[in-house]
């Protein structure tokens, strides 16, 4: 049986050695079908782990409420007529009555109007936070530490920055107990975060807490004012730890009550919940990625029919052999195999070479288009599994139709 395959093997190449570039323009179409195959399976991986990564940075156990500012004067006196906002009160009342909450900081925003040292890049933001803030987003300290609670409690000028904003700042070196200014006050760099994971668009990623400088919510309070502010409410955030093991989809649902309840069925807030948009953002993904593999492998398809058409070709061409081979003894069967084993090898060479051209095709796309992409090697052996299921499925009809021709016949053709 090994012997016979391996003749089978050797007889097939040398007949696709007898039309070397029939047999290469042949095997392109898988070549470009399992390449695009791998490409679009990396493409979805990276983007699928970047969008995953983000949102589990947002946190799976949080809960985020965002304030909603009014677009003009005349909306923000209609919603004052029945809500406050979103204010310190709320945050006190969540406490009191949400179970399962493990820690929460209300979050304030200021866009600085003037910061010294001069920003090389974009003006950083500035977020307002309790300590908690770090636990609950999972900030990471690169130098120096975290603001503490007595520094929360006595309103203390002190802040902490984010990577890009340490860098436009303040450059590359050592910046703990440095100065930075902002408005008209001066604050002291108690430590620097690592750089974070950053998004555009969506709920919870107004901000690049990359180029944001972190300060206690107190010190915000008492030392920073906005004249801009008159549009906005009170608070223009609260983030929200839950206990391991609760349920952050009815917490989010309690939450939901709790606040129309304070602000009377007002829409001027927003919940979201991380865990939501991780469930849905997995959903997304896996149709984003059958679907660009539906497209990717209509190219197999096509390179199927394409090694389909030329079998036939060899088969006109090669009656006559086929007619000798059946006069000296050869069975129905052994024509079938010596046609599907050079569709099969067109397909398998065309798939080895594929795959060197999808992990090509991925590391160009990474590079020029600055897009993360993953080549895995489940996404491989599906896309050569494919190829070569494509050799033998598109290989079997020419190869019936090889041997079900009449010796005689076979013998007599020119």
């Amino acid at each position: 049986m090994i012997r016979q395959l391996g003749w089978d093997l050797l007889e097939a190449a040398n007949n696709l050695r007898a039309q070397k570039t029939r047999s290469l323009l042949t095997a392109l179409g898988i070549v470009f079908g399992v390449g695009s195959v791998i490409g679009m399976l990396a493409i979805g991986a990276g983007a699928r782990e970047q969008s995953l990564q983000f949102i589990e940075q947002l946190g799976v156990r949080n809960i985020l409420i965002e304030s909603r500012p009014a677009m003009s004067a005349e909306e923000l006196q209609q919603r004052r007529r029945a809500s406050p906002g979103l204010t310190e009160r709320d945050v006190r009342i969540l406490e009191a009555n949400l179970e399962g909450l493990e820690v929460l900081s209300p979050k304030r925003t200021l866009h600085p109007a003037k910061v010294l040292p001069k920003p090389s890049g974009s003006v950083p933001a500035m977020f307002g936070v309790r300590p908690s803030y770090a636990a609950i987003h999972n900030l990471q300290v690169q130098e120096g530490r975290y603001f503490s609670e007595s520094e929360e409690a006595s309103s203390a000028a002190v802040c902490v920055l984010g990577q890009t904003a340490k860098v436009s700042l303040l450059g590359y070196g050592s910046v703990a107990g440095r100065y930075i200014k902002i408005n008209d006050t001066w604050l002291k760099v108690v430590g620097v975060l690592r750089e974070q994971l950053v998004e555009n668009g969506g709920a919870g990623k107004s901000a690049d807490r990359n180029n944001t400088v972190f300060i206690p919510f107190n010190t915000f309070q008492y030392r920073f004012w906005e004249a801009s502010r008159f549009l906005k409410d009170e608070l223009d955030g609260v983030d929200i730890r839950l206990k391991d093991g609760a349920d952050s989809i009815e917490s989010a649902k309690v939450v939901n009550a709790i606040l129309n309840s304070t602000h009377r069925n007002t829409e001027d807030f927003s919940v979201t919940i991380p865990a939501a948009l991780l469930a849905q953002q997995k959903r997304t993904q896996t149709i984003f990625t059958y679907v660009m593999v539906a497209i990717a492998a209509i190219s197999l398809l096509v390179g199927g029919i394409g090694i389909m058409n030329i079998v036939l070709a060899t088969v006109m061409e090669r009656t006559r052999e086929i007619g000798i081979r059946r006069a000296v003894g050869a069975r129905r069967g052994d024509i079938v195999r010596q046609f599907l084993t050079e569709s099969v090898l067109i397909s398998g060479a065309g798939g080895i070479l594929g795959v060197a051209f999808g992990v090509l095709l991925s590391w160009l796309i990474a590079n020029a288009a600055d897009w993360k992409t993953i080549v895995t090697t489940g996404s491989i052996i599906v896309a050569f599994t494919v190829s070569m299921a494509v050799g033998v499925l598109f290989g079997i009809y020419p190869a019936v139709k090889a041997a079900e021709i009449d010796p005689i016949d076979a013998l007599r053709y020119e």
